[in-house]
């Protein structure tokens, strides 16, 4: 079972893979067992629906790898997953900025900065004045 499983998920894979770069135009780089694989999906596309033609190259892809990994005799059904029954809408949670929270003193009151913007741009004015005449 174990193989039976490793042949279906790498055929999935696969063919999702190929059918990507078949729709970007290079198909024609995938090696000759891809290659095969596509153009009989192409063919079965013309004859069902595309999930029954993904289905059925899938499964004709599963017997390849099925009997390439040393699986003995006819591959085992393999279950797909099943698909979520109810498609999750309300998984999304709305964060909002909190309020800024006011400084306060121990008495409750609101503080002011201890040194006022003017007062310390002040003081820069004065370092580098005192700066430009020093290195004259």
């Amino acid at each position: 079972m174990m193989i039976a499983r490793r042949a279906d998920t790498r055929a999935r894979v696969d063919f999702a893979t190929w059918k990507m770069i078949a729709k970007l135009n290079g198909a024609s780089d995938l090696p000759p067992q891809a290659q095969e694989f596509l153009a009989s999906y192409k063919t079965r596309l013309t004859e069902m629906s595309e999930h029954d033609a993904t289905e059925a190259t899938i499964r004709e892809m599963y017997k390849a790898y099925y009997a390439e990994m040393g699986g003995g005799g006819a591959p085992p059904e393999v279950k797909a997953a099943a698909p979520a029954q109810q498609p999750v809408t309300d998984n999304v949670t709305a964060f909002r900025r909190l309020p800024p929270k006011a400084k306060t003193a121990q008495n409750g009151a609101t503080t002011r900065p201890k040194l006022p913007v003017a007062l310390i741009f002040a003081c820069l004015v004065v370092v580098y004045v005192g700066i430009r005449y020093y290195f004259r």
